[in-house]
Parts: structure tokens; sequence; C-alpha cells
């Protein structure tokens, strides 16, 4: 049962209000770290079920600042790959329990953190050279997948993106493109595995103000605020929610 009391807001609105911040300014990379603070206290179907809409409302809000500044051939890349990760996802989810589940979220929170360290100290460098399209293909195919399955497509989609050499605005435009097109997708099969429900809509209902807000400032943090502090930040928060959610599934 989801109790929409102060405890509940006291984490899901920071969480939703990070997660638009970081889709309309910082190329969706730490956005999922809102499902893995909800999947704390609740159950990751639910966590999930809840952020989807308010990432959908997050895409749709960020999409006139950028419109047109996209790249559309990466962007088409993206999607057709991402559609077939998207049925892989629903295919796992299916077959998962919730501890499974906690554990993948929590290794994908911290492997998210490690790849952008690894960065950040120059071991890797996914913009040295331009990927080619087949390689795009299969980038898309892992965000659709590590989307559908903890709203974490970022570092895939990014690897791709960077080695195109893309303006930061341009860098930016084309993520809110491709995750508008994915989390599209992901609807469906969310809907059959019944993760929307009654209790879920309400609680986005009560959210969209954070979710509004978070993207209105991430419109503007996009051109003043330095990128490296905003993820240091989010990296300590993955770091400790995905420890906490791996312990959790192995105990």
């Amino acid at each position: 049962m989801l109790e929409l009391d102060a405890g509940f807001f006291a984490l899901a609105g920071p969480a939703v209000l990070l997660a638009g911040i970081s889709k309309a300014g910082f190329g969706s990379g730490a956005a999922f770290a809102s499902a893995t603070i909800l999947a704390l206290s609740l159950q990751p179907a639910m966590a999930l079920g809840i952020m989807l809409p308010l990432l959908m409302l997050i895409d749709l809000a960020s999409l006139p600042p950028y419109w047109r500044q996209w790249s559309w051939p990466e962007a088409k890349v993206l999607i057709l790959g991402g559609i077939p990760g998207v049925a892989l996802g629903a295919w796992l989810f299916r077959q998962a329990d919730d501890d499974v589940l906690r554990l993948l979220i929590g290794s994908i929170a911290l492997a998210f953190v490690a790849w952008q360290v690894a960065q950040q100290k120059g071991w890797l460098r996914p913009n040295a050279s331009k990927m080619p399209t087949a390689i795009g293909l299969l980038a898309g195919l892992v965000t659709g997948f590590t989307s559908f399955v903890s709203h974490a497509g970022g570092p895939p989609a990014a690897i791709y993106l960077l080695s195109q050499r893309l303006s930061k605005t341009g860098f930016q435009g084309t993520t809110v493109l491709v995750f508008w097109a994915i989390n599209i997708a992901k609807a469906i099969p969310y809907s059959f595995l019944g993760m929307f429900t009654v209790q879920t809509a309400k609680a986005d209902l009560l959210l969209v103000p954070f979710a509004l807000l978070g993207t209105w400032l991430g419109v503007r943090a996009h051109r003043f605020v330095p990128e490296l502090l905003f993820f240091r930040i989010t990296h300590v928060l993955l770091v400790l929610t995905g420890s906490k959610l791996i312990w959790d599934a192995l105990t």
C-alpha cells in the first residue's frame, strides 16, 4: 500500500526535482537517480511506475526550449536501436522478482558512477573517434534496455552521442528527443505489466509541480551551473542509494 504521507514526499519530491533538472539541463544522465531513491522505500516496479509519467511530462516540457536544436540522424539511430531494447527489458521484467530488480538497479547506479569517474580521469574517451551507425544501434539497444529496467538509459546514449562531437546544446536537445520517444515506447509494456495503478496516478498528480519546477531549473542550469558540480552531488546520492539497494537485495 502506497502511503502518500509526509515521509513519501520528503523522499519523492527532491527525487523528482533532481530528475527534472538532469533531463532538462544535463543530458538525462542522472535522471534515473530518482527511481533509485524511490526504490529504497517502495517496490521497484512501483517506483518505476511512478517515475515514468513524470519523466514523460519532463520530456514534453523540455522539448520546446530545444526545439529543432537536436541532431536527427543520431537521434534516429538511438531510437531505432532503443525499441528492441525496451522489448528485451519487458521480457526480463516478467522473469525477475523484486530482489533481482533491486540488485540490477543498484548495480546500474554504481556502474554509472564508475563510468563518469573514468571519463573525468581520462581513462575512457568515448569521443576519441566517431562511432559508426552499427555501434549507435547497439548503444540504442542498451539504452532501451537499461531505460526500461531502471530509467537509466543516459550512459549508453551519451557514449554514442559524445563520439559524434555535437555541441553542448545539440547533445542536450538530442537526448531530450531520444528519451521522449523511448519513454513513450516504455509506457505500453509498463501498462500491460500492471506498473500503473490508481495509487501511482495519485502520486504522479501530486508530484507534477516538482517535475515542472525541476524542468524549469534544468533549462536555466544548462547555461549557468557547472556540470561537474551537479554530477558530483548526484554521484554521492547514487553510490549511497545503489549500495543500499544491493545490500537489501543480497540480505
